[in-house]
């Protein structure tokens, strides 16, 4: 995400912001430098789970939980990476469920496609094998 050309954010404007691997709805506090502290305020996607360095790779030494960032906690983020929020904002405990949600369905469908292909590589490796 970047900010578009001359795009100025003052405190008390609601901004979309990415923080680690979650995204965010919030309310801008401060400025300072390049970074803006924004007040959490809705979640729009939830952290990914894992070695981010190592993305769907479940044999990483340290699998990693990330927990979504909590209800008016304050985060800084690089002030060229918010966006204007223009939607409705929505509660945030439907906000993180929604969010939730979501992310739980990515990696089920992920999985059913991992174990789609299992299956008939299954099939295959028996088609290929030679016959004795």
């Amino acid at each position: 995400m970047s900010q578009l050309p001359n795009q100025s954010f003052q405190p008390g404007d609601i901004v979309k912001m990415p923080y680690k691997s979650g995204i965010y709805a919030g309310e801008l506090v401060e400025t300072s430098g390049p970074r803006s502290l924004v007040k959490v305020l809705a979640v729009l996607k939830h952290p990914e789970q894992g070695d981010l360095h190592h993305p769907q790779d479940p044999d990483v030494p340290m699998f990693h939980e990330r927990r979504a960032l909590s209800y008016t906690e304050k985060a800084w983020t690089l002030s060229r990476d918010l966006q204007p929020y223009q939607s409705k904002l929505p509660d945030y405990t439907s906000s993180l469920e929604a969010a939730l949600e979501a992310e739980w369905n990515k990696l089920d469908r992920l999985r059913r496609w991992a174990e789609q292909g299992l299956e008939q590589l299954s099939r295959l490796r028996e088609d290929y094998a030679p016959r004795k």
